[in-house]
């Protein structure tokens, strides 16, 4: 029979009046619940720790499903993402690349900076730092174009080095451009020295890589591996700024491998160099004085007595008139 169909089917149950029992009813249960586990923590915590021994290895073995759909879900969407995801690697890897490359580049030119910068010639000649722009080849002509001029104090005949030694001289400027002849054109003559033995000799360019030693003087002062230096005779270079090696030549001769080839011709500096004269000061060639030592003076002379000039003695006439 079913309850509407009872004796209590007439029964109704105030909705509002139900709620608020309960509601009390859940409020005095939890309160006394904290007070319990505030006061009486021992005596339920063997009933707690039964709790956890039995609800943690069902929770692992509920949350293993999970996990799993979880990865297969992870797995699924690299999969269809796998595309793009190698496209946008293959960029990265091309942009590392063209990183490494400029990084390797300003490295080396960073090098080759500093070793330009640290050149110091003795005695010290001001220099300026150019670059070759523009290379004038031929058969026989081998000049470069520098990007500093007259407007930076180059003038013809300046000697030009790159990090390695001595590469030529310049033989015109403007006001921001320099010509450069190399000591391999035809028409580059330079004065050097052995530097084992001090023997002076004519570096000649013949079109080639490697300019002729002609002129050398002494006998058996030169021999191969014997390095190279310019002489400064003429006054027209430094003394002592490196050129190359000497090498024995296919047909007999002295050549020179230089040591400019060692690497390209890039960045240069110009060593403004007159003269001899320009680096030592007309003061610093004064010799100072001893220590200790006090001039002595010089002492003075009378000037001497004018002597008397006497008169030279009168010759007589000779006798014009004869005897009468």
């Amino acid at each position: 029979m079913a309850f509407r169909d009872g004796p209590f089917e007439n029964i109704k149950v105030p909705v509002v009046w139900t709620a608020a029992v309960a509601l009390v009813v859940c409020a005095i249960g939890a309160s006394l619940l904290l007070i319990s586990d505030a006061h009486g923590e021992t005596t339920y915590r063997p009933v707690r720790s039964g709790v956890e021994s039995t609800a943690g290895p069902v929770g692992s073995v509920l949350a293993a499903p999970v996990r799993w759909f979880g990865s297969l879900g992870d797995g699924i969407s690299g999969y269809f993402f796998a595309v793009s995801e190698n496209r946008r690697l293959k960029a990265e890897h091309v942009e590392l690349l063209r990183l490494r490359d400029e990084n390797t580049a300003l490295r080396i030119e960073n090098a080759r900076y500093e070793t330009l910068l640290s050149i110091r010639p003795d005695p010290p000649v001001p220099m300026v730092t150019g670059r070759a722009i523009s290379d004038a080849r031929g058969p026989f002509s081998n000049a470069r174009l520098i990007d500093v001029g007259s407007a930076k104090g180059v003038r013809i005949g300046h000697p030009v080095v790159n990090e390695q030694g001595l590469l030529g001289r310049v033989v015109g400027t403007s006001g921001n451009i320099s010509r450069l002849l190399l000591l391999t054109d035809v028409a580059s003559r330079t004065p050097v020295m052995i530097q084992r033995t001090d023997a002076r000799a004519l570096l000649t360019g013949d079109g080639s890589g490697n300019p002729r030693l002609e002129f050398v003087r002494g006998v058996g002062s030169v021999r191969v591996g014997d390095r190279i230096l310019s002489s400064g005779d003429g006054g027209a270079l430094p003394r002592g700024v490196p050129v190359g090696v000497v090498a024995k030549g296919l047909d007999g001769s002295w050549r020179v491998k230089l040591f400019s080839d060692r690497g390209p011709i890039d960045y240069v500096r110009v060593m403004l160099f007159q003269d001899f004269g320009q680096l030592v000061g007309p003061h610093e060639l004064d010799a100072p004085p001893l220590a200790g030592l006090t001039p002595v003076p010089r002492p003075a002379t009378a000037p001497a007595a004018p002597v008397p000039s006497t008169p030279a003695p009168e010759t007589p006439a000779p006798a014009t008139g004869g005897p009468g």
